[in-house]
């Protein structure tokens, strides 16, 4: 489905924008992000992927404001040296977003949208993605659907959907700076709201290149999640 990249020798200013504005409601309302995954907190696991990844220079942190304060407790206590500034999120992921590219440094040449939630990514899913959006503008990494997927007409199946047609997009996503920008400063004087940044920018135009993602690189939504992830942590330890 997806062919793989060379990689160049040279990248701009990355600047990953972790975003971590949710209010944990499928999780009861207990701060999903703070609890514990293999012994440390999940957002923990997050930020330390993109401290690993050579590829990144420098790292946003969007928050609800309450969590601020805990939230840089958090990352000073587990070494995140590349962290410039946590800042307080918006009402929608789109506000949210914005917020935190408006706190990267000046010269960020690229954003790498992350979901705080996806802690176990892995430093081949960010390059891959930060490389290829590099040399294209925009870049997601997917992976495909395993299940049979149809159409539904009134409550009745209605069609087969090629299932090689299709993919799931995870995070990071990434994106020259001044597109993100522009696309969501769009989004927002419209008063249109994304829960992906892709199609933000597959709105107005610009094509988003797919990359390799991994099938360990889940959302933390459910407690059914935690205990998925605690296996792939189990995994890797074996």
């Amino acid at each position: 489905m997806l062919k793989k990249t060379r990689k160049k020798t040279a990248l701009p200013a990355v600047c990953a924008v972790i975003v971590a504005a949710g209010s944990s409601r499928r999780m009861g309302g207990e701060n999903k992000l703070l609890l514990p995954l293999g012994g440390v907190p999940v957002l923990a696991h997050t930020l330390s992927a993109f401290e690993k990844c050579a590829a990144v220079r420098d790292i946003v942190l969007v928050c609800r404001e309450q969590d601020i304060v805990p939230y840089t407790e958090l990352a000073r206590a587990y070494g995140i040296s590349k962290l410039r500034t946590v800042t307080r999120g918006g009402d929608s992921r789109t506000a949210s977003v914005l917020a935190g590219i408006a706190a990267a440094p000046e010269d960020t040449a690229l954003v790498a949208v992350h979901d705080g939630a996806r802690p176990l990514v892995s430093e081949a899913v960010i390059t891959e993605a930060i490389y290829v959006a590099a040399e294209y503008g925009a870049a997601a990494p997917v992976v495909p659907v395993k299940d049979s997927i149809k159409r539904i007409e009134n409550g009745c199946i209605a069609a087969d959907v090629p299932r090689d047609t299709l993919a799931a997009v995870q995070t990071p996503q990434v994106f020259r700076r001044e597109t993100l920008l522009h696309t969501l400063q769009q989004a927002a004087w419209a008063g249109r709201t994304f829960t992906d940044d892709c199609a933000a920018v597959e709105a107005c135009g610009q094509t988003v290149r797919a990359t390799h993602g991994s099938y360990e690189n889940i959302k933390i939504t459910t407690p059914e999640d935690i205990a998925s992830a605690e296996a792939f942590l189990q995994q890797e330890a074996d």
